[in-house]
């Protein structure tokens, strides 16, 4: 939480001075979001859409020989 209000800081200073447009404003917080987001998305051990559809599959086919199993020794 210090770090965001520093932040804010700095930028308000500089939007105080001139030396920020909002371009230059827009540009540095959508660098933030994006490192953010990155670094969630890391930590939460995210999956690709193809690697996920892929285990999906394999789980799926694994089911299918448990029902197979099951039924043959019945």
């Amino acid at each position: 939480m210090e770090k965001y209000n520093k932040f804010l800081r700095n930028v308000s200073g500089l939007i105080e001075k001139g030396l920020f447009s909002s371009r230059d404003l827009k540009k540095q917080i959508e660098d933030i979001v994006k490192i953010k987001l990155e670094n969630a998305a890391t930590r939460l051990n995210l999956v690709s859409r193809e690697e996920f559809e892929i285990q999906k599959k394999i789980v799926e086919n694994l089911k299918k020989d448990l029902i197979e199993t099951k039924k043959k020794k019945l």
